[in-house]
């Protein structure tokens, strides 16, 4: 299993962890199932009333797909299919709030799952950046997530600057990314105190709060998602490029923090 979960009956709290220390928490394509399961399983489950979803071994949080997974493709120009879309908690249809703990990266496909949490903890050592355009990819899902997160300019400039530049964790607490800093090793514990909290209050008003304030831009967000698949389609390079822009050291130079 890649997706480790501990519930804590007395707080009703569940602690939900990318187990995947060796890959840096990249998610393939059982990972992704997996944690389509855990979602849609706290809806039934009383006992858990809020989440924190965090990384193994803290240098990373999660560094999106898998570059080794394969992802069959229609032959629709129509059509994209997205292992990452079904990753997060909003798209199971689960209004339990949840809570991100970031320790180390999280970029790229890490905004599928950051995006659709209701607050973000970071560790002082925490990075953020967006890798796609370094190697010839759209990065539009990604981009459109942190959009929910983070003002225009910022998000264009991390899409934009690729590899060269990441988002220092004061950085993204200063545009509103990131809700809480701690000391490293401590964003997980942080986030479980939170939820604790929010986890004791009466549940039918903490999920509907949660579905008030995601009914806010939900609109926005699925009219932007709707273009995605077609930016995607016709802004990647293909995927050949792609992997040999990847193999070739490209972006792997060094980076600025800002």
């Amino acid at each position: 299993m890649s997706i480790r979960v501990e519930s804590d009956k007395d707080t009703g709290v569940a602690l939900v962890t990318l187990d995947r220390p060796a890959k840096h928490n990249a998610i393939d394509l059982e990972t992704a199932a997996e944690l389509g399961a855990v979602w849609r399983g706290f809806r039934h489950d009383e006992s858990v009333r809020a989440a924190v979803v965090t990384g193994a071994g803290g240098k990373a949080f999660c560094t999106g797909i898998d570059r080794s997974a394969e992802v069959p493709q229609p032959p629709s120009p129509y059509s994209l299919d997205d292992p990452l879309l079904t990753i997060g908690p909003k798209a199971n249809d689960l209004w339990k709030p949840v809570i991100a703990a970031v320790e180390g990266m999280a970029c790229g496909g890490a905004f599928y799952l950051l995006g659709e949490s209701d607050f973000v903890i970071a560790s002082h050592e925490a990075t953020f950046f967006d890798p796609h355009t370094t190697y010839g990819m759209v990065s539009a899902y990604e981009s459109v997530f942190m959009a929910q997160r983070m003002p225009a300019g910022e998000v264009a400039r991390t899409a934009l600057m690729g590899t060269a530049e990441r988002l220092t964790a004061r950085r993204a607490y200063e545009i509103g990314l990131v809700s809480e800093l701690t000391e490293p090793g401590g964003a997980a514990a942080a986030a479980l105190r939170a939820a604790a909290v929010v986890a004791s209050h009466p549940t039918k008003a903490v999920q509907g709060t949660v579905r008030a304030v995601w009914s806010a831009t939900e609109a926005s967000r699925l009219q932007a998602l709707a273009h995605a698949p077609h930016l995607v389609a016709l802004g990647n390079v293909p995927p050949q490029r792609q992997s040999e822009l990847f193999t070739s050291g490209r972006g792997r130079g060094g980076f600025r923090l800002r």
